[in-house]
């Protein structure tokens, strides 16, 4: 039912937009779909289910037909753009698409905006009961990371760490950002690296600034708990970071699990396209994702809301990544130090 409902959310939301546009060259048809890629970062039946409200949205506005893909891993991800390079597109991270760029001249068009914010964090989190305070602490101790390929999950992390002389100890792939902080929860490892998103101020407050605590409350005068709305809360300050997205399994994931520190700001999340990508299809699912992220109750039924919280998309050139590879410079990073493989 729920399917259905966000379904018939977006075609209300398409009744409004230009006439659909037929497929040109065979791609985008039935028999030559348009591949979409997600990284698997989140639960792959959530991506998935939103993928396919979002491939209806946009086959509706363009005519084009596609066909969505969650990978096994990032290197995965990755792999298949680069293999169909005429009609494949992906939403892919900071770290990915540098390695894509550089490995099949993948292409980025758009990035994501969640709440206000062009980028954003990698957090390093702690069982709140843990005797790590500082990043120093962390020598020796286990690690949990979701990806090596993840930008928040690994890549800044391990460059930041290694900058500052930190060697961790054990290292655990946990398959994902979820994972990471639960691994973290049930005390499976040390500490633990995934994504910081700032948390929503109430009304009438002053939004998270950089300047703040990547944690502003008090959890000895304020209570975290699951809403009416179903997000996660500590007294009116809504939580957005990983831990948010395992609220369902730990709803006491604030009381269990802290946060020791947040990175430097990465790029957020990419809409990149493969190296042959015809530029008109190419233009036309752009001013389709545009338009639909003017429609919130569409865009929210989408898999760039419910997996990745994305709150709305916006043009970027590839000069906004330079960061990204002096990073891999700076670690010594190849891509195969990266995915593990040749």
């Amino acid at each position: 039912m729920k399917k259905l409902l966000s379904l018939l959310l977006v075609s209300i939301f398409v009744l409004a937009l230009v006439p659909a546009v037929s497929a040109q060259g065979g791609i985008g048809t039935a028999d030559n779909p348009i591949e979409v890629y997600f990284v698997p970062s989140g639960e792959a039946q959530t991506i998935v289910e939103g993928g396919e409200v979002l491939a209806a949205a946009l086959k509706e506005a363009t005519g084009l037909e596609f066909r969505v893909s969650v990978p096994t891993s990032y290197a995965a991800t990755v792999e298949a753009m680069c293999a169909a390079p005429d009609r494949s597109l992906g939403f892919i991270p900071a770290a990915g698409y540098v390695i894509a760029n550089n490995r099949c001249g993948v292409e980025v068009a758009a990035a994501a905006v969640r709440f206000g914010w062009p980028y954003y964090w990698a957090q390093y989190v702690v069982r709140r009961d843990s005797d790590i305070y500082t990043l120093g602490d962390l020598a020796g101790k286990s690690w949990g990371y979701g990806d090596p390929g993840s930008t928040s999950g690994y890549i800044v992390p391990s460059v930041e760490l290694k900058a500052m002389g930190i060697t961790p100890g054990s290292e655990v792939q946990t398959g994902g950002h979820n994972q990471t902080i639960l691994a973290v929860y049930n005390g499976e490892v040390d500490f633990g690296t995934t994504y910081y998103s700032p948390p929503i101020m109430p009304e009438g407050h002053a939004q998270w600034s950089v300047r703040d605590l990547p944690e502003p409350y008090d959890l000895s005068i304020d209570e975290s708990y699951i809403g009416d709305d179903g997000e996660l809360y500590v007294g009116d300050i809504r939580i957005m970071d990983a831990r948010r997205a395992v609220r369902e399994t730990a709803p006491d994931v604030v009381n269990q699990v802290r946060i020791l520190a947040i990175s430097a700001p990465i790029p957020n999340d990419t809409l990149s396209f493969s190296p042959d990508f015809p530029e008109d299809l190419r233009q036309q699912i752009l001013d389709a994702l545009f338009a639909l992220a003017e429609n919130k109750e569409a865009w929210d039924a989408t898999a760039l809301a419910t997996a990745y919280s994305w709150t709305g998309i916006a043009p970027v050139t590839d000069d906004a990544f330079d960061s990204v590879r002096l990073q891999f410079e700076i670690l010594g990073l190849t891509e195969q130090d990266v995915f593990g493989e040749g």
